[in-house]
C-alpha cells in the first residue's frame, strides 16, 4: 500500500517577479504544485507551475480567476505596490490602490479559498512590511501593511479550530524592482545594519517553512526578515 503524501498546491500572487517569483520558485523545488496569480506571465519555466492572469486591482478579475481555481492547501499573497509621500504631498489614488492591493484583494482571496481548504494542514502567508511599524514618508504604505497584520491576526484566532495558520513575513528592503521603482523618487531606501538589502531568496525561505509540517503551531505572527533594520 502506497502512503506517500501526494503534492501539495499553493496559490502565490505576483509571480511575475520579485518576492513572489522567489517565493514560487522555491515551493517548485520543494516539490509544491504553483498556481501563480499576476497581470503578467512569469518566467519561470517548471512543470509543475500554472499559470493564470489576473490584475489584483480588479475585484471581478481575480474573482474570474478563483473561480477556475482548484482547491489549494496554502495561499501566499506576495504581489505588492508602494506609493511614498511626505505629508502634505499624500495622493489619494496611491492609497487606494495600495488598500486594494494589500487589504481587499487579500480579504477577496482568502475568503474564497479557506471554505475549500484542508483543515490541519492549510497555510496562509501574507507578505507585509516592517514599514507597518511606522516610517517618515511611507504613511500610506505603512497603513495598509499594518492593516494586513489586523487581518492575518484575527484571521488565525477564527481559523485556529481547524488547524490552519495565518501569518504575515514583514521583510525589510529587499533586492526586486520595487526598490528601483521611480515612484519612490526622494525617498530612496536605506541600508540596514547587516550592510546589504534582503535578498527576495531569503524571505521566499522563510514563507516556506511557514508553509510546512513544522510550522504547525506558529499563527498569527509577523515575522521580520530586514537585516536589523529594525533594532
Amino acid at each position: 500500500m502506497n502512503s506517500e503524501r501526494p503534492p501539495r498546491r499553493a496559490l502565490v500572487t505576483g509571480v511575475s517577479s520579485g518576492i513572489g517569483a522567489a517565493i514560487a520558485e522555491r515551493l517548485l523545488q520543494d516539490g509544491w504544485l504553483v498556481e501563480g496569480m499576476s497581470r503578467s506571465a512569469p518566467s519561470i519555466d517548471h512543470p509543475n507551475l500554472r499559470f493564470t492572469p489576473a490584475d489584483l486591482m480588479a475585484p471581478e478579475s481575480v474573482a474570474e480567476a478563483l473561480a477556475a481555481l482548484s482547491p489549494i492547501d496554502a495561499l501566499v499573497h506576495a504581489a505588492g505596490v508602494m506609493r511614498v509621500g511626505k505629508l502634505g504631498e499624500l495622493a489619494e489614488d496611491g492609497a487606494r490602490a495600495m488598500w486594494r492591493l494589500h487589504v481587499e484583494a487579500s480579504t477577496q482571496l482568502v475568503e474564497h479559498v479557506v471554505p475549500r481548504m484542508p483543515d490541519g494542514d492549510g497555510r496562509i502567508v501574507l507578505i507585509g512590511s516592517r514599514t507597518a511599524r511606522g516610517a517618515a514618508g511611507r504613511s500610506q504604505y505603512a497603513a495598509t501593511k499594518a492593516a494586513m497584520v489586523g487581518l492575518a491576526r484575527s484571521w488565525a484566532l477564527e481559523l485556529a479550530p481547524r488547524g490552519i495558520t495565518v501569518n504575515v513575513v514583514a521583510p525589510g528592503a529587499t533586492d526586486t524592482p520595487m526598490l528601483k521603482d521611480p515612484n519612490r523618487t526622494g525617498l530612496p531606501p536605506k541600508l540596514p545594519p547587516l550592510g546589504r538589502f534582503i535578498k527576495p531568496e531569503e524571505v521566499a525561505a522563510l514563507t516556506a517553512f511557514l508553509l510546512s509540517d513544522a510550522a504547525a503551531a506558529i499563527t498569527g505572527q509577523q515575522i521580520l526578515v530586514c537585516g536589523g533594520a529594525s533594532l
